[in-house]
């Protein structure tokens, strides 16, 4: 379900500044990129507050960079992290979805080659609706596809947290162990309880000593921790710009604290497969 702005609503809107860099879901920098979709997109997420009753307006920077003229659909989805960090987006309305609050300035977007648009969307939580946290997407879809053997469409799904009133998470480490990645390397890994109402994240650095000696300086990876939910974090040696990430020796100890919000959280742990 996609709310459309009426016009009228959309003069005297303040748009963020800046641009900073394109990405989309969580991570690293992306760019769709195919004659049917060629665009960046900024900010790559929204954490935003919103107070019931009160409707709150924010907006995003889209950028055609396709040699012909592109077009777009626009329109939202419910999402779910998932075990294994991916996301999974769907059209059909999640149970309790805060969609129904949102409007989106228009539905397609047609833009010149070079083109940047600044798209508009308003989130209005009801005035009864109690503290909790409102999680959407809002999925920028090529209309048209790739001059390809095959059609190659593309979408970028930017991503909205609104914390409604005093929502807020509550995070707990629960355990600290070791796993294999998929590279087959070991990981130091923070299993991590979230029993607030809202998502939270670490942050922040800790001091490490492996089993030869080396001093190392680790984070948190910055993935969410959803309400009602443990999420298994990895801790991974912070390596400066274009050096290559030193080899961890197990066992680590670790030490330092993180933080999540306003709040820490102290770790002591030793890691050993």
């Amino acid at each position: 379900m996609t709310n459309v702005l009426p016009g009228s609503k959309l003069s005297g809107w303040h748009t963020l500044p800046g641009w900073v860099c394109v990405c989309a879901l969580f991570f690293a920098p992306l760019m769709g990129h195919a004659q049917g979709f060629a665009a960046y997109i900024t900010p790559p997420r929204f954490e935003v507050k919103v107070t019931p009753g009160q409707p709150l307006r924010q907006v995003f920077e889209i950028q055609h960079v396709g040699q012909f003229k592109g077009g777009y659909r626009i329109y939202t989805n419910d999402w779910a992290f998932q075990p294994d960090n991916s996301v999974v987006f769907t059209d059909e309305l999640a149970p309790d979805s805060c969609r129904p609050w949102v409007a989106i300035e228009r539905r397609e977007l047609t833009l010149e080659p070079g083109t940047r648009y600044r798209f508009r969307f308003e989130i209005n939580p009801p005035a009864a609706t109690t503290p909790k946290e409102c999680r959407f997407a809002i999925m920028v879809e090529g209309l048209d596809p790739a001059k390809s053997g095959v059609d190659v469409g593309g979408r970028i799904g930017v991503i909205v947290y609104a914390t409604v009133g005093d929502a807020a998470p509550v995070l707990n480490l629960t355990a600290t162990r070791v796993a294999k990645s998929r590279e087959g390397k070991h990981v130091a890994l923070l299993d991590v309880r979230n029993s607030g109402n809202a998502h939270g994240r670490l942050e922040g650095y800790v001091n490490a000593t492996d089993a030869a000696g080396q001093q190392l300086e680790m984070a948190p990876a910055d993935i969410p921790i959803m309400p009602g939910e443990t999420r298994s974090v990895a801790l991974a040696p912070v390596v400066g710009e274009g050096k290559t990430a030193p080899e961890v020796r197990f066992p680590l100890t670790v030490k330092g604290t993180l933080e999540w919000g306003k709040n820490r959280l102290p770790l002591d742990a030793s890691f050993a497969p």
